[in-house]
């Protein structure tokens, strides 16, 4: 039986979350932005180190507030199966700190909030737009320190527009989840079947 990994992808409005899915399945960047206004969900099977898994991504709204409790979180379909996630991927864009902020506020509302049967996750805060790296607003170290020393979090920069570092970041992704923090640079990842459309629902 394949295994399904789910992972929810959080973030400000205009960080990028839907376009770093877009470059990981169909290697597919546009410039005109489109508000996620809904949650998709899109559906790939990778091969990861030989083995086979059924990838659940979801690209989910701006979120006020991550759910405090299963009441929340069922009635509101943006926040649906949240709080039982394999995996988040919190994204900020570098050169706007109102949206590090937003991470910041998210993710201590993860650690507080996520259903307490299902364990800790791991989460990744992920940097886009490193392509506009002379606009940052905080040097890398500083951040990068902050949040893996700090937050006990994953950290890593990309850009979905020249597509730097977006197979990397599924792959620690896959990592965290499987093994924990596994750093074998030598692991291959294949996408099975990502980049036809029909191997992605839209919700």
């Amino acid at each position: 039986m394949v295994e399904t990994l789910s992972v929810a992808v959080l973030g400000a409005p205009k960080v990028g979350k839907t376009a770093i899915i877009r470059q990981f399945l169909y290697h597919d960047f546009t410039e005109t932005y489109s508000p996620t206004e809904r949650r998709r969900t899109y559906r790939p099977s990778v091969i990861f180190n030989g083995n086979m898994y059924d990838m659940k991504i979801m690209d989910v709204p701006y979120l006020t507030a991550f759910p405090a409790n299963s009441s929340q979180e069922w009635s509101d379909l943006k926040s649906r199966g949240l709080r039982n996630t394999d995996a988040y991927v919190l994204v900020y864009d570098i050169c706007s700190p109102e949206s590090f902020e937003y991470v910041k506020m998210i993710r201590q509302q993860i650690q507080e909030n996520r259903a307490s049967s299902s364990g800790e996750a791991p989460i990744i805060v992920v940097g886009n737009k490193r392509d506009l790296q002379r606009q940052r607003f905080s040097p890398r170290r500083a951040l990068s320190l902050l949040v893996k020393k700090s937050w006990k979090c994953g950290y890593m920069e990309c850009s979905a527009k020249f597509n730097w570092h977006i197979i990397l970041l599924f792959k620690e992704l896959l990592c965290s989840v499987l093994a924990r923090g596994c750093r074998n640079n030598h692991s291959a990842m294949h996408l099975q079947g990502a980049l036809h459309r029909n191997r992605c629902s839209l919700m």
